[in-house]
C-alpha cells in the first residue's frame, strides 16, 4: 500500500490473543498486522478518509452535466452494452 499523506508511528498495548489472531488474519490475506489495525481503526473511527472521499464525490458529482454529445442516459448506456453483448454472450 501506498501512503501520500504523512504517516504517525504510535504504539499500543493489546492482548495476546488478539495480537495471534491478527498475525494470522495477516499472514493469511498477505498483509502486514499494521494494515489490518489501521483499516480497523478507520471503519470505527473514520478518520479524514471519509471526509476525503465526500469531497471527491462533491467535486465529480454534475461532472458530465453538460456534455451534450452523449444524448440520454439510458441511451448512452444501451450503446454501451450493446457493444459488449458478444463478449457477454448475449
Amino acid at each position: 500500500m501506498m501512503y501520500i499523506h504523512h504517516m504517525v508511528r504510535t504504539q499500543l498495548y493489546i492482548d495476546e490473543d488478539l495480537h495471534e489472531h491478527l498475525r494470522e488474519l495477516a499472514r493469511k490475506q498477505g498483509r502486514s498486522l499494521s494494515e489490518l489495525v489501521r483499516e480497523a481503526l478507520r471503519r470505527v473511527y473514520g478518520g479524514d478518509d471519509v471526509g476525503r472521499r465526500r469531497q471527491t464525490l462533491e467535486e465529480v458529482a454534475g461532472l458530465w452535466r453538460d456534455r451534450d454529445e452523449i444524448g440520454e442516459t439510458s441511451e448512452y448506456v444501451r450503446r454501451l452494452r450493446k457493444d459488449t453483448r458478444r463478449t457477454r454472450g448475449r
